[in-house]
């Protein structure tokens, strides 16, 4: 066959198939176009003025405990607890973290937070994993019952959150202020990464849009919560009213998406559910941030299990129930298992058509009425949402992240597409196999220590949380403090604050360990293995070489462009540690101030 005749084939499916697309396309995007008109309309709504952060602050705190489940997150979970220990702008919490026992490196981290803050407890799963974030979840439940039991205290909410998460440091203060819901979903946004690191960007773009759009509009039309799994307030009220209905299990150990599990089984047992809109204080969003999936794989894989848990097993779970007013919302959540694929069909279709059009051919001619009326409805329509998304971006990510929103949607749907069939075939095969499913996990990686700037609280706000010294000290001192001296030496001068404090305080706040080492531990040949100008130019002592590392010591936050200045004299990986001056001084006179030396 000529090629002609490949391409009259190529036009004859493309017209047998464009009007069912199109009629899905219309379905589909005047369902989304109802959303967005009743979020315009909720504006006309009165809506009750916010506290202040005075007022927030202002409440009895009620005792809260945050559930941390892991399984292989021996990477991140120090400086997620270091950094949030350090920012949360409340007291009366406890962190709950669940480990399987093999599982080793991940306990063996949570060892390590757990014996430096007396607020962070282990709990330990008596079985091997990874089963489901559910499964943990239950046995962090019990694990914080038993500490109940032994501390003769009573936790009146529950936080879930995750090891990747940046947990804002107001959180804490509003769910408190809402303590009379039984849900309570604070806002989760990616953190920003450049416009054109695609993958990463969708995250962007949809978990506004899903933040800004879906959450209040499915609030305002009574449908239920979903929770997002993480910045998640539960009453131990309604948590025990789901223990008691499903054989003393919290979360339901089969769901790989037990977030959206509670969200419908609260709204059944006539909890109280409020999503918080997103506001923004001083530049940055009272919101949960983390990094979500970077590469295109893991996208797939962690949508595989959003798909699989939501879509499948929330179906297979509940089907239709819950009256007219859900009957909606489970249509949205599961209209995906079409939508998804469809929609790399249709971009297909669209560069075809495009491409033929351009060539000068007669192809759009020679279609039914239905599809010549239809085509410039659906292109108008995506056009408005592609704006709507735009326009709901550009607050929280600027005007170059709004404007390539249009390029990453294509790619969105790819991903989506993949993740929904990934989601179908597993889904079939357990079931044929009859074998549970399993914990999907994705990789993730804590911000660096840049990304974390602006969610970094204040040496003195960390001072103060931290029992190291009064508010009004810090005031006299913060009155006082002459120019070009730091508010921690400062301090120290004024007697106020005892060195080592200030730099327990320091490391919390910059998410870097603290250590103490005697002049006697360090090998003189370690010491000196960087040239001594590097050494005083940096103000650091090398102190350890160990497992393909190399551990410096020094009294100053360690400058971004210091590591790789160090990389021209050490294949060995950086390892850096505070120490206090008082310490370095020590370590300095004994190992490197020497004739020939320094």
């Amino acid at each position: 066959m000529e090629l002609s005749g490949y391409i009259l084939q190529l036009d004859q499916f493309a017209l047998a198939i464009s009007g069912p697309l199109l009629a899905w396309i219309l379905l589909s995007g005047l369902d989304d176009l109802f959303i967005y008109y009743t979020l315009f309309l909720s504006r006309f709504q009165k809506r009750p003025i916010p506290p202040t952060l005075e007022e927030l602050k202002a409440r009895p705190e009620r005792r809260m405990a945050i559930f941390v489940p892991l399984w292989k997150e021996h990477q991140v979970v120090r400086q997620m607890v270091e950094h949030n220990v350090a920012s949360i702008q409340y007291s009366n919490y406890d962190i709950f973290i669940g480990g399987y026992p093999n599982d080793p490196r991940t306990i063996e981290a949570i060892e390590g937070v757990e014996a430096r803050f007396a607020n962070v407890h282990l709990a330990r799963v008596p079985h091997p994993g990874p089963t489901s974030k559910s499964d943990c979840l239950n046995w962090v439940f019990q694990t914080m019952l038993e500490y109940e039991d032994s501390h003769q205290v009573h936790f009146k909410t529950i936080i879930t959150h995750d090891a990747e998460d940046l947990i804002h440091p107001e959180e804490l203060l509003w769910l408190n202020w809402h303590g009379d819901k039984d849900m309570v979903q604070v806002p989760v946004l990616a953190l920003k990464t450049p416009p054109f690191e695609f993958t990463h960007g969708v995250y962007c773009d949809e978990f506004v849009e899903f933040q800004s759009r879906d959450l209040r509009v499915r609030e305002l039309l009574g449908g239920f919560l979903p929770s997002s799994g993480v910045g998640t307030g539960f009453s131990r009220r309604i948590l025990e009213k789901l223990a008691i209905g499903n054989q003393n299990r919290v979360f339901e150990p089969a769901c790989l998406t037990e977030d959206y599990e509670n969200g419908f089984r609260i709204k059944e047992a006539g909890g109280t559910q409020i999503f918080l809109p997103i506001r923004v204080r001083d530049g940055v969003p009272i919101a949960t941030r983390e990094f979500f999936p970077r590469s295109f794989r893991t996208a797939v894989k962690q949508r595989t299990r959003w798909v699989t848990g939501i879509s499948l097993q929330g179906w297979e779970r509940h089907g239709w129930r819950g009256g007219p007013k859900q009957w909606y919302w489970h249509w949205r959540d599961r209209k995906t298992l079409l939508g998804n694929p469809l929609s790399v069909v249709v971009n297909l279709l669209f560069i075809y058509g495009l491409a033929r059009l351009l060539g000068g051919s007669d192809v759009a001619s020679r279609a039914d009425w239905w599809v010549q009326t239809a085509a410039p409805l659906a292109v108008l329509l995506n056009a408005i949402q592609i704006g709507l998304r735009m326009a709901l971006v550009k607050p929280y990510y600027g005007w170059a992240h709004a404007l390539t929103v249009p390029l990453r949607i294509p790619f969105a749907n790819l991903i989506n597409a993949l993740a929904t069939l990934q989601a179908v075939r597993r889904y079939a095969y357990s079931r044929l196999r009859h074998e549970p499913l399993v914990w999907l996990k994705t990789e993730h990686v804590y911000p660096d220590r840049a990304s974390l700037v602006s969610h970094r609280p204040k040496l003195g706000e960390v001072l103060v949380r931290s029992n190291c010294l009064e508010q009004d000290e810090l005031t006299q001192a913060l009155a006082s403090q002459p120019p070009g001296i730091r508010i921690g030496e400062h301090l120290v001068q004024l007697g106020i604050l005892k060195e080592e404090l200030l730099y327990e305080a320091l490391s919390l706040q910059q998410s870097i360990p603290l250590t103490f080492i005697e002049p006697g531990q360090v090998s003189r040949r370690v010491a000196r293995s960087l040239p001594n100008s590097v050494l005083k130019h940096w103000h650091v002592v090398p102190y350890k070489i160990e497992s393909g590392n190399l551990f410096l010591a020094g009294p100053d936050i360690p400058a971004p462009q210091m590591n790789a200045s160090l990389r021209r004299f050490t294949r060995l990986e950086i390892r850096f540690h505070l120490i206090t001056p008082s310490n370095f001084a020590r370590l300095e006179r004994t190992l490197l101030e020497t004739k020939g030396y320094y």
